[in-house]
């Protein structure tokens, strides 16, 4: 096991960490890790890609519990938290416009559109809630060592609030999270009442913030048979 993904393990496993359901991900061994160089290049898009889609396609959505894909980058370290949401988008923009030239359609049930309630990230047809951790993030809970994107299965989200567990975990969660950070996150919303993509990065960001993310349309000629 490397140092980065070392490093991440120990996070999670921390107490400045308040998430229950990647505790015990990362407890059964179903947090999938990838490294890469550098949050604000595309040089290695393509390999991170491949692994996205290889997890979306693996994935058990009826699991009993949670499975993540976390992309850790070496650096920059140095990153504010505007300019660490600026290369999360682009991420995020690079994977969708690979999504597009490999002919994979926005995931079934969500919105493509960022500023909708129904929105949330598609990649190779799955649709995911990304969380941004990074060194100088203002939450407690999102300051990892390193620029990471955790990629979490919306549709197993899905099957945790329809069988009742995902409001049990939210109220630990957001508990210990204030416990941690002296106060209660303003940028948690529940699910459904406004877009998703306004809590990717972490930074508090105000009604006239507009995602950077331009969702394009797949032409006919260009579907995956």
């Amino acid at each position: 096991m490397s140092t980065l993904t070392e490093e991440f393990q120990s996070f999670i496993r921390s107490d400045r960490f308040p998430c229950v359901g990647a505790k015990a991900a990362r407890a059964r061994k179903t947090i999938t890790v990838v490294e890469s160089d550098d949050v604000e290049r595309s040089s290695d898009d393509r390999r991170v890609h491949e692994t996205l889609c290889r997890f979306g396609d693996e994935l058990d959505t009826d699991a009993p519990f949670l499975q993540s894909c976390a992309v850790i980058y070496a650096g920059p370290t140095t990153l504010g938290e505007t300019a660490f949401e600026e290369a999360l988008w682009r991420r995020l923009q690079s994977f969708h416009e690979i999504d597009l030239r490999e002919g994979y359609e926005w995931a079934e049930g969500v919105s493509s559109d960022p500023s909708s309630a129904a929105f949330s990230m598609s990649i190779g047809g799955k649709a995911f809630f990304v969380v941004g951790l990074h060194p100088h993030a203002s939450r407690p809970a999102r300051r990892f060592a390193y620029p990471t994107l955790v990629f979490n299965s919306h549709d197993q989200f899905e099957q945790l609030r329809a069988d009742g567990r995902y409001e049990k975990m939210k109220k630990i969660i957001r508990t210990r999270d204030t416990e941690l950070a002296g106060g209660i996150n303003p940028m948690l919303n529940d699910f459904g009442r406004s877009s998703e993509a306004r809590q990717y990065s972490g930074r508090k960001v105000g009604t006239d913030w507009r995602c950077p993310f331009h969702p394009q349309a797949l032409e006919s000629s260009q579907v995956r048979s």
